[in-house]
């Protein structure tokens, strides 16, 4: 079945081709296209283009589909073309002329985008909430760890003093700077783009308000036009938001897998989370935190590859869109693996005490010796060439002594304003909106 079947048979190969991996990837947004056919129903019951009766029958078999889905039995057969012709087929053969009546007012255009749109809304919801999780683990983490030293490196040459509660705070902050971007692609993406049909509305009654409402829509895409050149850019702001959360997890991985080696000694990966060779047995592989890497990597090359897509397109609607399917969906998936991963494994890493003891560090101190000078009432450029001397003939002797007390530095990491700053951010996501009105398109 085709929505759009005229009678005229397309060939098998261009039907193949064309349809593409539709069948797959839309069952990803059954569910949405079932509450979208809901507040449709509604909306067209309440303009007079459905009887009270047609409605109440849609809304039932509704209903009906939606639990298949739930268990997993709903299937898009072979020879229907997506989701929106599977739910429509199953509607007419149950309920006969009302069920062809639901396409009234509406294209696969703005179905299509309303679904991904939906789709969009809930998995943020899931990110953000892994993200949450994981930001709470690095804060934890961070206060943990707070006096212990490492090594602070500039250009991998080594710089100051740092130390682990600096660094897992550092990307406990970086998780803010992400959720502001995810804030931001919520926003963008929590805008109703249903009414726009094609592209360029209908003569119909439609009541775009009514199912922005139903929907729990913030705003509506109002200019018809807009609403379908919001698709791909709708996807690539979202790719750009998950993008810069996979990579804050990706710097961190390279930063274990870094610290982990022999070579710098830093922490201690616990055997439970580490592989082997086939033929060192001495080997400890940072196997999971490279995958992360690797993985985030792979996400972070997706608004890249979306721009691509939709870089020459005019105004209207293109089948080069579909594509973009093939690789946005999935990634929620991927990237919600790589936070509870990554959550997972970095709560275990131990870190290494005494390290600034070793000799290689010696010189870490120098810049808190020229600062200490210049407390005592040396200029600056004077005390720092004096520091340089002795550096250089051999004669500095450091002391450790650290009077780092300025907001954010290793005597004062600013966790609790940290935090506050993640509630409040998190504190804009309105999902509950979102939320209470599916329960109240699933009631009976």
């Amino acid at each position: 079945m085709k929505l759009w079947e005229k009678g005229i048979l397309t060939d098998k190969l261009i039907e193949k081709f064309t349809v593409g991996r539709d069948r797959e990837l839309d069952l990803l947004l059954a569910r949405y296209d079932v509450l979208g056919s809901m507040a449709h129903v509604i909306m067209l019951g309440s303009v007079g283009l459905l009887t009270k009766t047609e409605q109440d029958a849609l809304h039932s078999e509704l209903l009906v589909i939606y639990e298949a889905i739930g268990k997993g039995s709903f299937v898009i057969e072979e020879e229907v073309e997506d989701v929106h012709s599977q739910v429509e087929l199953m509607l007419t053969r149950k309920l006969g002329d009302a069920g062809k009546r639901i396409h009234t007012a509406r294209s696969r255009n703005d179905q299509v985008l309303l679904d991904i749109k939906l789709f969009i809304r809930d998995e943020l919801h899931q990110v953000i909430t892994l993200a949450g999780r994981m930001f709470d683990m690095l804060i934890a983490q961070g206060e943990r760890y707070k006096h212990i030293l490492m090594p602070g490196y500039t250009h991998l040459q080594v710089a100051m003093p740092s130390s682990f509660g600096l660094w897992f705070g550092a990307y406990a902050e970086s998780l803010t700077d992400d959720m502001q971007m995810m804030l931001a692609a919520y926003r963008v993406a929590n805008q109703n783009p249903l009414g726009s049909a094609a592209g360029y509305g209908s003569s119909f009654p439609v009541n775009r308000e009514q199912t922005t409402n139903l929907l729990g829509f913030d705003s509506m895409n109002y200019n018809v036009v807009n609403a379908q050149m919001s698709r791909g850019k709708t996807e690539r702001c979202v790719a750009f938001a998950l993008s810069s959360l996979a990579g804050t997890i990706s710097k961190m991985a390279f930063d274990v897998c870094l610290f982990a080696s022999q070579n710098f000694g830093f922490v201690v990966l616990p055997d439970e989370i580490t592989t082997g060779s086939s033929i060192m047995p001495h080997k400890k592989n940072p196997d999971v935190f490279e995958l992360l890497r690797a993985r985030c990597n792979k996400i972070q090359a997706l608004p890249a590859e979306i721009g691509h897509v939709i870089m020459n397109l005019p105004s209207g609607y293109f089948r080069d869109l579909q594509i973009i399917k093939e690789s946005f969906l999935p990634v929620f998936e991927e990237l919600k693996d790589c936070i509870t991963m990554a959550t997972f494994a970095v709560e275990k890493i131990k870190p290494v005490d005494n390290l600034l003891d070793d000799d290689r560090y010696r010189y870490i101190f120098s810049v808190d010796e020229v600062n200490r000078l210049v407390m005592n009432g040396i200029p600056f450029r004077e005390a720092y060439a004096s520091i340089a001397g002795q550096i250089r003939e051999g004669n500095y002797h450091p002391g450790q002594g650290l009077q780092h007390t300025h907001e954010g530095s290793i005597g004062n990491l600013c966790n609790d304003k940290i935090s506050l700053k993640m509630k409040e951010i998190l504190g804009q996501f309105n999902f509950q909106k979102k939320d209470d009105a599916y329960r109240n398109l699933l009631k009976k």
